[in-house]
């Protein structure tokens, strides 16, 4: 799954009651239950949100430690192409879409901004409705 950038800056930024969803998710990862995913787009937007409220070498560490259970996915030209003629009405939502759909393992998006994902191929789930999906399942 692909964890998007809202879901990222809930964790660190600690943005009750979104946090809570967001350190499940992180932990699941942690343990290896689930593989997630992010892109460079959302590591660069994480570290310059981060960096207005704390000093470089912090924020090194804690985007450290999220890519110590994350995957990076890539992003080349095809991607950029796709994203820029896309029907998606943010660019960055479109990035992300597209280097999620062209992974196979990857069916779902978590987002908060569950709207903004409308043209995707792939499953759009809030953190909060793919964890109760889960414990449902068992």
């Amino acid at each position: 799954m692909l964890i998007d950038t809202d879901v990222i800056l809930d964790f660190f930024f600690d943005r009750k009651p979104y946090s809570d969803y967001a350190t499940s998710l992180l932990s699941l990862c942690e343990k290896k239950e689930i593989s997630g995913f992010i892109t460079p787009v959302i590591i660069s937007n994480v570290y310059y949100l981060l960096r207005k409220t704390s000093n470089h070498q912090k924020v090194i560490e804690k985007l450290n430690q999220l890519i110590l259970i994350l995957d990076i996915l890539l992003i080349d030209r095809e991607i950029i192409m796709r994203s820029l003629n896309s029907t998606f009405r943010d660019f960055e939502d479109a990035i992300q879409n597209y280097t999620a759909e062209r992974d196979n393992s990857i069916d779902v998006i978590l987002t908060r901004n569950t709207k903004d994902y409308k043209s995707s191929k792939l499953a759009i789930l809030t953190p909060e409705n793919y964890l109760k999906s889960r414990i449902a399942s068992r």
